[in-house]
């Protein structure tokens, strides 16, 4: 990335973006606000921080002071005499273009938006994280979300939860793994477990909500619930000339309309975290295991139950340069019992954040059953931190409705990436991927923080 071109860049979000960051910013810390209310003890602490505390602040404001990130490239650029003090708090909000395109949903243009900021003066507090985006593209898809992971003051309470709007295109490469049995099946069976991965695509109206609360009950162990409600309509596949194509074929097989459905439910989980960064760790874990139970008195279409199991683990290798980082993650997902909607099911990308399976798009290898490993390794390039790179490696096992068990059959991807340090205080990286996966799969990803 050239020198005017950052120029150009900058000066692009320094004209419109900045009232779009202004209200993020204000809807955020709003938001976090309210949150911090109603927690008295913490407003005592506050007032007896003594002055280890009041140290230990100063000690968070220099870590990152020989860093460099796009604000101080800004200020370099613009303001070259400006005497910069690196003990300032940075702003905790970093805002850039959505710019991509793709066979699927053509050009793409639009903005995202991530903040962090700890609660509180404790600083055992993990930091608290939010992101919203919205974007347009030339094939008449629209996407709007917001989300957020916010704790209390002394990780009291843990909120996590997402709203999503959209008009929306949907790849779908057929259930699965890719694993053709060789047997005497019907045409549907073949169209559905679609061996070759051949691409049908599915237009629909998107809307998700999900709100989860835990509560603190041991150092660093959560317990929590919540609800989550997916609602489809409007939904056509295509071509539009053929009835034969995956997701026509499981609904019917299933009972579900294939014009729409709702999938609601309930959600129970348990989770333990020490990561010591909630966009990008350098050490710690996170574990988290849930049940999620679709109700029809909640108006989803069928009963349902899945059980899944996400844990995360990182290893610095440096004490001098803790970017060095070696990062594991294992993402499961396994329908117990009831029917699940086909555009529902576990399956790549189909985690919380949806950034797994680099390599191929969201949805291609779905099941009822699925596995998802990957393996990182991070690493700084230039010596202030303004650019580092990424290597990983992943694999995808699933089930299938014609006798391919889970961890029969394994699909790879794998590929290498650049990060530009957006935001030094909160970690912010932006992301470029390259990545390869099977089938002639493979292609760009761009992205805010890390995968996991």
């Amino acid at each position: 990335m050239t020198t005017s071109t950052l120029s150009t860049f900058i000066l692009t979000l320094r004209g419109g973006m900045l009232r779009l960051v202004f209200v993020i910013g204000v809807l955020f810390l709003s938001d976090i606000s309210v949150q911090g209310q109603g927690f008295k003890a913490d407003s005592v602490v506050s007032d007896t921080v003594g002055a280890n505390t009041v140290r230990k602040i100063r000690s968070r404001k220099l870590e990152y002071a020989d860093q460099y990130d796009i604000g101080d490239l800004y200020g370099s650029i613009f303001h070259p005499r400006r005497k910069v003090d690196k003990t300032k708090e940075k702003s905790a909000i970093t805002v850039i273009p959505n710019v991509a395109a793709n066979p699927t949903i053509g050009g793409q243009i639009g903005i995202k938006s991530v903040a962090g900021k700890k609660l509180g003066a404790d600083t055992a507090t993990f930091m608290s994280v939010a992101a919203t985006s919205l974007s347009i593209t030339t094939k008449g898809i629209i996407y709007f979300y917001i989300n957020h992971n916010v704790f209390t003051p002394g990780n009291r309470w843990n909120l996590q939860g997402s709203l999503v709007a959209a008009r929306i295109v949907t790849p779908d490469f057929g259930l699965g793994i890719g694993h053709d049995p060789g047997g005497e099946e019907s045409e549907a069976d073949k169209v559905l477990a679609n061996a070759v991965r051949k691409g049908y695509i599915v237009h629909s109206l998107l809307f998700n909500f999900r709100e989860k609360v835990y509560k603190n009950v041991r150092p660093n162990l959560f317990l929590g619930a919540g609800l989550s409600f997916d609602i489809r309509r409007n939904v056509e596949t295509r071509p539009a000339d053929t009835e034969l194509v995956p997701y026509n074929v499981y609904s019917d097989r299933h009972g579900f309309s294939r014009g729409g459905y709702s999938a609601n439910g309930l959600l129970f989980n348990i989770q333990y975290t020490t990561r010591d960064n909630q966009n990008r760790a350098y050490k710690g874990m996170y574990a988290d295991a849930g049940l999620r139970a679709n109700q029809t008195w909640l108006g989803s279409t069928k009963s349902a139950y899945v059980f899944n199991t996400d844990f995360r683990k990182y290893w610095s290798l440096s004490t001098k340069h803790p970017e060095h980082v070696i990062a594991i993650w294992n993402w499961n997902a396994f329908v117990l019992g009831g029917d699940v909607p086909y555009l529902e099911l576990p399956g790549t990308g189909k985690d919380g954040s949806s950034r797994s399976g680099r390599g191929y798009t969201i949805g291609y290898f779905i099941a009822k059953q699925y596995n998802y490993s990957e393996a990182e390794y991070r690493f700084p390039i230039t010596r202030n931190k303004f650019l580092s790179g990424v290597v990983f490696f992943n694999m995808q096992t699933a089930n299938d409705e014609l006798g391919t068990k889970l961890f029969q059959q394994w699909q790879p991807g794998g590929g290498g990436g650049l990060r530009i340090l957006f935001n030094k205080a909160t970690r912010t990286n932006l992301c470029l991927d390259y990545a390869w996966g099977k089938y002639g799969s493979g292609g760009f990803f761009l992205g805010l923080n890390e995968s996991f």
